[in-house]
């Protein structure tokens, strides 16, 4: 067996805490599993603008508590003594003893540590970060990832993730850490060890409440937590703010690590909503509502006129909810955000009604730094409004973003809000969503994704596109072609191709950041000069034209 693998895995062997993978090492080592000890080995997590991000298991190449130790000594180090940072956790495998290792290694570096009370949503600690005035927040958790994989997400004193070149640093000193066992470690009860209270969630609730909902309260709702920690801050919420408490599905509503009834805990995925349509069905509920499991998403889904229920995309969501906050917010510095892969829908709605629209690079981090951009930096603009396309949601009012983060709880209620109202109206939200074609053009977006196994593809595949721009694609002329990697005025670099097609339609291809996926993001605009049933036909049609035409420029 490789010599220099034996004597890495022996080093972490003696310094590991944790006696679960102490023993699956072991037991790699005494059967000279050499292949199971590379993929662990061979390679490290690598510490990015999302943090950590992994399958539990022993090594640098796992999610794991030496893995855990070392990212919180090296937050450590790049705060220095005396700072403050809030800790959050969800209910994934090992998340609470993540936290408590986090805590240690702060407390014992002399980094004050304020740990959230139980396992939480992570919107409350994106806002538990800047209502406490922390110098930085940690939540675990690994979203809607599969059961065996955990994740460390790291948040700066505004609220809001990491972005360059904070993440570049923390990875700096990350790789300077020595061995865990040798790292002071604080423990409960320790001055600097403070287990915050309900008190914290209280705050979150009233901050969530106060948000534009409206005086309509009539809804029936179904709901799932995904088996995730969104049902309790939920509920709560809803009754807070006056609602009924949603029918929540049954089998899901319990935080469970191991996710028995979904294949893959994301409500964007085939099946994991069959559960709450289900029981939407037998409630006649008035709209449907998931989170994923550390509830910082929300799905919507709304009746047909013919029976059944389908699931609007997060285009659709996010024009209606930035739609509702613009009229029910006021102010000359408004800003409304979301990104380059989401539809143009939401800068027409905010051209309409005069307010400042900002584009950003994917991801909420980059969201969060709209008013940032250039042609926005020195004014006085007040973010009220952002999205991405993957249901991510952050609602503001006229004071601002209460959650510098996208917030599945408090989108949850914002689409309750104006859901209740539509029905008062004698109305949808799919007839919100017709008003809306008929003002602005009938927007529809899709994806096409393309799984390889060998990274190589992907990378030949954009070269491709650099080299030969296609000139047409669905029918419809290029009408220009922009390398994001050599960025912009308004952008910074990423990895990325955008063809802006004849017609308002456009298409970004850009390389997964956390899969071995090619990832593509087609949208058409389809005027309605009649009904909008036709032209949303007519949309499905434009789109896999598009489809067709990307996936053979695509070679793949």
């Amino acid at each position: 067996m490789n010599s220099d693998l034996v004597r890495l895995a022996q080093a972490w062997l003696a310094q590991d805490p944790d006696p679960e993978t102490r023993a699956e090492l072991t037991a790699l080592l005494d059967g000279g599993d050499e292949e199971a000890l590379r993929e662990r080995f061979g390679t490290k997590l690598e510490f990015g603008t999302a943090g950590l991000r992994g399958e539990l298991g022993a090594g640098p190449n796992r999610m794991n508590r030496v893995t855990v130790m070392r990212a919180a000594a090296g937050l450590a180090r790049v705060l220095g003594p005396g700072r403050g940072v809030v800790i959050g956790y969800d209910a994934r495998h090992n998340s609470d003893v993540f936290a408590h290792d986090t805590a240690a290694v702060l407390t014992g570096a002399g980094v004050r540590a304020f740990v959230l009370p139980r396992p939480l949503p992570t919107p409350v600690l994106a806002f538990a970060v800047r209502h406490l005035g922390a110098d930085a927040g940690v939540t675990v958790t690994a979203s809607h990832n599969p059961p065996r994989d955990n994740g460390y997400k790291v948040y700066w004193n505004d609220g809001s993730q990491i972005v360059p070149p904070i993440d570049a640093e923390i990875s700096a000193a990350i790789d300077a850490v020595g061995p865990v066992s040798e790292l002071p470690l604080g423990s409960p009860g320790d001055p600097g060890w403070t287990a915050l209270g309900d008190d914290i969630v209280a705050a979150y609730l009233e901050a969530v409440t106060a948000l534009p909902l409206g005086d309509a309260r009539d809804l029936r709702v179904a709901y799932t937590p995904m088996h995730g920690v969104g049902g309790a801050t939920l509920n709560a919420a809803f009754r807070a703010a006056g609602f009924d408490s949603p029918a929540t599905v049954e089998a899901q509503a319990a935080p469970d690590p191991d996710f028995p009834t979904v294949a893959f805990p994301n409500p964007e995925e085939p099946g994991a909503m069959d559960l709450a349509l289900e029981l939407a069905g037998r409630a006649g509920a008035d709209i449907v509502l998931a989170n994923d499991p550390d509830a910082d998403r929300c799905a919507v889904g709304v009746p047909l006129p013919g029976g059944g229920y389908r699931m609007l995309t997060g285009d659709e969501v996010g024009a209606l909810l930035g739609e509702h906050v613009i009229r029910q917010t006021s102010g000359d510095g408004r800003l409304v955000a979301t990104t380059i892969v989401s539809s143009s829908l939401l800068g027409k709605i905010a051209s309409e009604h005069g307010v400042h629209y900002a584009e950003t690079l994917t991801g909420f981090k980059w969201i969060m730094k709209a008013g940032e951009g250039p042609g926005l930096a020195g004014g006085s603009h007040n973010l009220v409004f952002g999205y991405e396309e993957a249901l991510g949601y952050s609602i503001g009012a006229n004071s601002g973003l209460p959650v510098h983060d996208k917030d599945g709880i408090g989108a949850a209620l914002t689409v309750a809000g104006l859901a209740a109202q539509a029905k008062l109206d004698g109305r949808t939200l799919l007839d919100l969503l017709d008003d809306q074609a008929r003002r602005y053009g009938l927007h529809a977006t899709s994806q096409l994704s393309v799984r390889v196994k060998d990274l190589s593809l992907i990378a030949g595949a954009m070269a491709r596109l650099r080299a030969t721009p296609p000139v047409e694609l669905g029918g419809r002329k290029v009408e220009s072609a922009d390398d994001l990697s050599e960025g912009s005025a308004g952008l910074p670099p990423t990895d990325g191709l955008r063809y802006r097609l004849s017609g308002g339609a456009r298409v970004v291809v850009r390389p997964s950041g956390t899969e071995p996926k090619l990832k593509c993001y087609l949208e058409v605009v389809v005027p309605v000069t009649g009904e909008v049933s036709d032209a949303r036909a007519q949309a499905v049609q434009d789109l896999d034209a598009l489809k067709a035409d990307l996936s053979n420029a695509l070679g793949l």
